[in-house]
Order: structure tokens, then sequence, then C-alpha cells
């Protein structure tokens, strides 16, 4: 269909929907979409993250929120191409409501809308200051009384806290935490990041030294400052934590280092928190309004217990806590666990000379990192996105575009790409006696990420080294204790062990929630991440987001936010606009509130 075409149809299909709305025919809009339909609603018209699917969800939300968001207008973003392929009309729109702007994007068949995005941009009244409404900066004029910038920051820095409280306390000082913190800011949301470490990055730098990020730099933006055009594809991870500290300081952001928060309780009667931090030494007690988790998707470290472990006399200890592989340089180390952080350990010891033994207690998906960039994120993330016009905006929201419940279905055929292209590769892994999988359903990473945040390892050089024998391999077995000097597994071998590194994941969220609030809080709110597909990890029933995850919780005021840099960037903005409008006292009406139906 040519362009001219293609619009008049899309444009066609809006004043129909605009039509239904404005006549608040709700039977009208279910109409307007195919049988099998998805509408997914960032905060615009929800206040909450929800994917609607058929027309029972569709009508029950507009009963229960269209009087709320009235006069709602979609429009046809002028400045976008209209596609139209195979019969698929596909546009990018733009959502105006009574107190919010939005954007979004549409795919249509047989003129009726198959998937609809509805996500908020800026809430009337309460821009960002950017573009031309960017701050001035120099004050013009005479005036006594004049405060430099820098005297007002370090004015701010000592109240802040102490004389004033901030509206948004948040926990953990890593990526989630800054990109969130940087949102307020803009949107002059008073707020303090807490930061156990003594500087920001230092989550990063802490870790092990071979850590470097699998996801390339197209991907990994952080809001408002992109990585300079020579920052490498994948970033060591030192040069990520002076990043994250360049970014707190250019950003301006109420950064606390080498604090800690003791405890927090929630104050019915007052509507705020009462939180207990240990500052430098000293404690501090803070009333915020609201109070985020930003402690990392993958939530407290999950270390097994097995027989013998009080006895063994050598180290253990979890990945998050290795130091790197210096000082165990002819040493005999034992890695339990086959994902990304196992992979990374057991070849940065290998390569410092360690005598080192992996056991695979389950099965791993495996993708070479240059065909998953070529396949698996090229079209999107990639500098050839860029030269296409693909922004990192334009990506995030295409990515967001696609509801989850159908999302498997379009990545079952890239991942088959994979695996053809690299048949020889995964042939040799089997052989080593590595076990392989490809998700439940065949989707690969993509989808375990999101089910289960696990399961999976980009490799970048570590699998080689199984193959050829230099990373020894223990599989199909399990632990079955540990004496003073050995790992001994349920197939009666003996590991000799220096150090045992348990490369095991992590739980829930809102396993911080139990230790900083209370285990009658965190059960309240129920388990962090997954989407409720009912496969390895992630149990039922669908919930068709992520559960807990940058939205309204069950416990009044508390939030939780994480995930990779990408997703920090993305659901950034839509947790800042929540927040934003309860400080200033906005009528938020929430849709769909997450139901609790896992504890842990």
């Amino acid at each position: 269909m040519q362009t001219d075409h293609a619009d008049a149809a899309l444009d066609a299909v809006l004043a129909r929907l605009n039509a239904a709305l404005g006549n608040k025919d709700i039977d009208a809009v279910a109409r307007l979409f195919q049988e099998e339909c998805y509408w997914r609603d960032l905060v615009l018209f929800t206040w909450n993250l929800r994917t609607l699917e058929g027309h029972g969800q569709i009508r029950d939300m507009l009963e229960h929120q269209l009087a709320q968001v009235e006069p709602v207008r979609f429009g046809r973003d002028a400045r976008e191409t209209v596609s139209d392929e195979a019969g698929l009309l596909q546009g990018w729109i733009e959502i105006e409501t009574n107190t919010a702007r939005g954007y979004g994007h549409i795919r249509v068949k047989d003129g009726r809308i198959w998937t609809l995005l509805t996500t908020m941009s800026e809430l009337k009244g309460h821009e960002e200051p950017s573009g031309v409404r960017r701050p001035k900066g120099a004050e013009h004029g005479s005036s006594r009384t004049r405060q430099s910038w820098l005297e007002k920051r370090e004015q701010e820095a000592a109240e802040l806290g102490y004389q004033t409280q901030p509206y948004v306390l948040i926990i953990g000082g890593g990526q989630g935490g800054i990109a969130l913190a940087a949102r307020l800011r803009q949107l002059d949301v008073p707020a303090i990041i807490i930061e156990k470490n003594e500087r920001a990055g230092d989550s990063w730098r802490k870790r092990y030294k071979s850590l470097c990020l699998h996801d390339p730099v197209w991907y990994d933006h952080l809001p408002y400052i992109p990585f300079p055009e020579n920052w490498p594809i994948f970033a060591p991870k030192d040069k990520i934590g002076d990043w994250l500290e360049m970014y707190t300081k250019i950003m301006e952001l109420n950064y606390w280092t080498s604090s800690v928060c003791q405890s927090a309780r929630y104050d019915e009667q007052r509507g705020e928190w009462e939180v207990t931090v240990l500052r430098e030494g000293k404690p501090v007690v803070l009333r915020p309004k609201q109070l985020v988790l930003a402690t990392g998707m993958s939530g407290k470290p999950n270390i097994p217990s097995f027989p013998g472990q009080d006895e063994f006399q050598g180290e253990q200890h979890h990945s998050s806590r290795h130091p790197g592989p210096d000082a165990y340089s002819g040493k005999n180390v034992v890695v339990i666990g086959a994902n990304n952080s196992a992979h990374d350990i057991c070849a940065a010891l290998w390569e410092a000379g360690a005598n080192v033994t992996m056991v695979q207690r389950s099965s791993t998906h495996i993708v070479r990192s240059d065909t998953l960039m070529d396949i698996g994120l090229g079209g999107l993330y990639s500098e050839q996105a860029l030269a296409n016009g693909m922004t990192t905006r334009k990506a995030d929201l295409t990515f967001a575009s696609l509801p989850y419940k159908i999302m498997a279905q379009f990545q079952i055929p890239l991942y088959d790409q994979m695996r053809e292209r690299d048949a020889g590769f995964y042939a040799k892994l089997e052989a080593a006696g590595f076990m392989l999988d490809w998700g439940d359903d065949g989707s690969g990473l993509f989808m375990k990420y999101l089910r289960r945040g696990s399961g999976y390892y980009i490799d970048v050089g570590a699998c080689d080294l199984i193959i050829d024998g230099s990373i020894k391999l223990q599989s199909r077995t399990d632990v079955s204790h540990l004496t003073r000097d050995a790992v001994v597994l349920k197939s009666g071998v003996h590991l000799p062990a220096d150090l045992v590194v348990y490369a095991t994941g992590y739980g829930s969220m809102n396993g911080w929630a139990a230790d900083l609030i209370s285990r009658e809080v965190a059960d309240k709110v129920g388990k962090c991440w997954g989407l409720g597909s009912d496969t390895t990890k992630d149990p039922g029933p669908w919930e068709g987001e992520q559960r807990n995850m940058w939205k309204p919780t069950q416990q009044e005021a508390l939030w939780f936010h994480g995930g990779n840099l990408h997703q920090s960037r993305h659901y950034s903005q839509y947790l800042s606009l929540q927040l934003k409008a309860r400080q200033v006292g906005l009528p938020v009406q929430v849709y769909g509130l997450q139901e609790v139906h896992h504890q842990r």
C-alpha cells in the first residue's frame, strides 16, 4: 500500500476509536479490536502496568477508567511513516488525556486493532524542563542575596534528610536507583538514594574483575545522557562504575554513600515511612512519603545448603562476593552453577591458572554473543539500526509494543535461526557433556530473562574452554555434601577444592522487603518478577506483566525498581510519573492492582 493510503487507513481507524471514546460507547471501542487483541497500557489509562487481553478485559478497564481520563484523543504521529506489509498496518500514535500526554504504537489487521501500546510521556503542567523549557542557568541582573549554583547545591545536600524530608527514598544506588533519581530530579521530586558502598558505581567495581556487560552499548544508555559514540560495545565493569559515578554528579543526584538502611516502617495514619539509616556511622531517621527498593532485579543471593559446609576448611562464597581469580592460581576451584556468572568466573579462574570445575545441575540456554547481536538485537539496538532511524526511544517502545502473551511466538523463529547458524558449536558443547536448552518452548534468552531472570549464558568465550576441557565439567548430577577439602557429587565423584563458588542465582526482590520492613509486608506484596507463564521457575497464573515491578503494590507507597540497564532506563520513566502524580495530588485511580499468588 502506498504511504498516503496507509496514512489514510490508520487515520480512519483512529477516527473511529476517537468517536467511540467520545461517545463513551465502550462496546463500540471493543468492536474496533480483533477477537484476539491486546492493549498494553503503561500508566496512561490504568495508572498501572497492565496488558488487557481480549474484548472483555478492554471493556472492564474502560468501564473503570474512562471517566477518570476523558476526554481522550488518539492521533497519528505525522513525523513517522506508517507501514503496511502483508496486510499488517503499523504506526506510531500520540495520545492525550485530561491529565497527561502519551505516545504509543498500533498494529491493525483487516481494519481492526490487533495490538495497542499506550504509554504516559508527561503530566500536563508538570513537564520536564528540557528542550524549549530548559532552565536559563545564569541569573542576569544584580542581587546581594544571590546564591551561586554551587551554594544552592551545597545547601540542598546539607538540608535534605535533616531540615527537609525527601518525598521519595530510594534504597539501592546501582543503575536502577540512579536512573529513577535522575527522572525524579527533572520532575522536581525531592529524592535521596541510599547506597551502602563508599562510591557510586561500587556495586560494579566490587564484582569479579572479568565482569563486563554482555548487552551491547546501544541497549544500555541511561536517561538523558547516552554513552559517547566511542564507548566500547561491551563495557568492562570498572568503566561502567566510573560512568555511574560521573552520572550522579552531572545529574545532581542526592546520593548518600556509606549508608545502610537498617529498618523501615509504614505509618498508616501519617501516610509516610519511618526509615532508620546509618549514614557514615551516624543514625538518621527519614520520613519519605514513598519508598522504592532498587536493590537489583536479582534480589538476595540464593545460597544453597549442603551437608558439610560447616566442616569445609577452604573458602566458600556466593558469586556476588567473588573477588576475582588472582588469589587462586594453582588452586582447585569448584563452581556450582552454569549460567552467566558461573561461566565468567570459570573463564577468569582458568586464565589465572586455577584448576577449575563447573558443576552443572540443570540445563542452560547458550547463545553466542555475535549471533545474538546480529539476529536478536540488530534490528533495534545496533549501529545499523541507528543509521535506519531507530532511536533508543523508538527501539524501547517497539520492544514494549509486543505483548508478552505473544512475544514467544516472535522469538522462536529467531532462536531457530541461531541454533541453525551455530549448529556445529552446539554439537561440540553437547559432546563435552553440557546440558543445553532453548527455554521450555524454544523461545530462547529474552523470554527466559522475563520469566525467571536466570538459566542462560551469552557466550563470550567460556564455552570454548568447556569444549576443549580447559574448564572441567560435571553435569547431570548435584552436590551430595562437602568434606574438609572436597565437594562430593551425588554421582560419587570427589572434587578436591580450595574454593567453592556458589553461582546459584538470587531470590525474589521482596526478600529485601522482608529484611528491611517485615516478613508480613514481603508476603503481602508477594513475589517479584516473572510473567506467570507456568514455565520453569515462573509459576502461573498468567500475569501478563512483570510481577510487582515499576508499579503499585499491595503495600501502600512501596515500589520495586530493577532490571538491566535497558529496563532501568525505560521503566524509570513510568515509575517517576506515578510518583510525581502522587506528590502533586493528582487523582490517581489504579486499575488492576497486582494480586498475590506467590509470596517467595
